[in-house]
Parts: structure tokens; C-alpha cells; sequence
């Protein structure tokens, strides 16, 4: 937990995923990985050692890297096209909707460094559209887990399900957030603490800021329901639904325009069965500037102070 005195370890989602490629590769030699020079900023320096015919480094072409891993998938191999987020889902985005989606091939798609994690090379770099141009595609699961426990179990699903995934791989530390024990299904959200005042829905990086919102929360008399949902899509309908109709407002939570992602997909389920008030806390109609990733996110108040601001409004408070 995050509410503790203590600081709490925090870890790349990136080590989790590349040791979860390695474990995968040698377990089943269908298993093969599509780059864009990014071998380095995937960790995947030793799945290359390993495995050095199982990767294929297309270069600075993220359109052929998806045509390629979907050749790849026809042929009977299970690839992993894993580059920085925003390259990958903007400028490949006609193969990902036709190669991927449309073909429904077995290509999971990695999303490196997403959201604003490269925040000091600017606009270009941060990927804060991909939730919502991709959750709009027809066939393609999208998954943002939110600790390494949860990464390594979304790519292992994904390996084994029949049709395109995108995962979301965090590179900024995050502590665990999961409970002991946890098992990531798609479209089931895991309820990290309970209340009966205001739900909190986050997934990713900003889980751990909304278990510290709720915490300072209860210090005000409010509970906070925590509700994390790994995937926007398919997003857990049967909990947000709960949320609307056991507590009096919810508050969205993403490292990510607020626009059509999480958010989006949250207030379209609300207002379809139950409406209630709804505030979203992520990075309003506008591209993100330059800065440190740590420096955005307190920026745009996506934070343990800027989500109990965000319940405080929705309750009217």
C-alpha cells in the first residue's frame, strides 16, 4: 500500500515484461519480437542474446514493424511488436487497424514509455491520444496495467489469446498496487479498497496516486471506493455500473488525454445505465508541454491532491 510512512519500492514495468518475453520465448519458439530500433529502450538486450533469430529489428519503420508481426502472425508465430507508444500507435495506426484488427490476428502490440514518461523530449514524444484512437478500433483489446505483477500477466494472456492486444508498458516507477494473489482477466477491474461515497476509477501509473487520495480522503469523512481497471477495453461494465449505483459520484484517473480514453469509455457507461456526476482527472484538450514526467503529472494535477480535489467537486464539497 501506499499510505504507509514508508516509501515505497518502485520498479519499471519494463524489467517485467522483457523477463516474462524470455520465459515465454523459451517455452514456446513460436514466440518472436518486432522492434523499430528499440531494443534498448525495451529492455529486450537479452532476449536478443537468447534468442537472436527471434528478433526482428525493421528499424525506424513503425508501419512495416506492424505489417511484418502480421505477416509473422499469418504464418503461425506469436509476435510481440514492442516500441515507444506514441511512434508505434501514431504512425502505424492504418496497419494496426487493418494489419491487426481487421485481420484479428495474434499480434500483441507494446506500447513502450506511454503516457508522458518521456517528458523532457516534449509534444512529439509524450503518448498521451493512443487510449483514445485505439479504444475505437473494432476487435483490439487495450490494456494499461498498472504494477510489474500485472504486466507480466497481461503478456502472458495476450500470448495466448486469439486476436490483436495493445499493452501499455510503464517505464516511470510504480510501487505494487495489486493484492497478493491477483489474476488480470480482461474486463474485470479489481476493487482496491472499498467506500461508499465516491468511486475512484484509475488504471496505470495513477493507481498508486488514487489509493493516496482516498486515504487523505477519509480524513475528511469521505470514502473512497478505489477501482482499478486494467483494461479500457473491454471495460468492466458490471463495476462501473455498481460504482454509479452504490456511491454518489465517480472520479476518473489517467495518464492520458481525458478526452475518449478511460475516462471516455467510463462516462459513456454511466450515462447509458446510471448517471451520476462524473469528473475526469488526466491531460484536458491539449498537447502536454516539455518538463519532466514528475513535473507534468503535478502539472495537471494528476495527483493524490488533484484527485481528492476532483471527488471533492463531484460530491459537491
Amino acid at each position: 500500500m501506499t499510505t504507509s510512512t514508508t516509501q515505497p519500492v518502485l520498479h519499471d514495468c519494463r524489467d517485467a515484461y522483457a523477463a516474462t518475453l524470455i520465459e515465454l520465448a523459451q517455452a514456446d519458439p513460436r514466440v518472436v519480437v518486432v522492434v523499430n530500433d528499440s531494443v534498448g529502450s525495451s529492455k529486450l538486450g537479452e532476449f536478443k542474446r537468447r534468442f537472436p533469430d527471434r528478433l526482428i529489428n525493421v528499424g525506424i519503420a513503425e508501419q512495416d514493424m506492424v505489417g511484418v508481426a502480421a505477416g509473422l502472425a499469418n504464418g503461425g508465430k506469436i509476435p510481440f511488436v514492442s516500441a515507444a507508444s506514441c511512434f508505434l500507435t501514431a504512425r502505424a495506426m492504418e496497419q494496426i487497424k487493418v494489419d491487426a484488427a481487421y485481420s484479428n490476428h495474434n499480434i500483441t502490440l507494446c506500447g513502450m514509455s506511454p503516457g508522458m514518461a518521456y517528458g523532457e523530449l516534449g509534444p512529439t514524444h509524450h503518448s498521451i491520444e493512443d487510449l483514445a484512437w485505439l479504444r475505437v478500433i473494432p476487435n483490439l483489446t487495450v490494456v494499461v496495467p498498472s504494477d510489474p505483477a500485472e504486466t507480466a500477466q497481461a503478456i502472458r494472456w495476450a500470448a495466448d489469446h486469439s486476436g490483436p492486444v495493445f499493452v501499455r508498458v510503464s517505464r516511470m516507477g510504480v510501487p505494487d498496487v495489486n493484492p497478493a494473489g491477483y489474476r488480470f482477466a480482461p474486463g474485470r477491474a479489481t476493487t482496491l479498497r472499498d467506500g461508499d461515497d465516491v468511486t475512484i476509477v484509475a488504471n496505470g501509473t495513477v493507481v498508486a496516486p488514487a489509493l493516496d487520495a482516498a486515504h487523505e480522503l477519509s480524513h475528511l469523512g469521505i470514502t473512497a471506493r478505489v477501482l482499478s481497471m486494467p483494461t479500457v477495453k473491454p471495460l468492466d461494465v458490471e463495476a462501473v455500473v455498481a460504482a454509479a449505483r452504490e456511491t454518489a459520484a465517480i472520479v476518473t484517473v489517467e495518464e492520458a488525454l481525458t478526452t475518449g480514453g478511460l475516462g471516455g469509455a467510463v462516462a459513456e457507461t454511466v450515462v447509458q445505465h446510471h448517471p451520476v456526476p462524473v469528473r475526469f482527472v488526466g491531460v484536458p484538450d491539449v498537447f502536454a508541454p516539455t518538463g519532466s514526467a514528475r513535473w507534468l503529472l503535478e502539472h495537471f494535477h494528476i495527483s493524490a491532491a488533484g484527485i481528492v480535489e476532483a471527488a471533492r467537486l463531484a460530491l459537491g464539497r
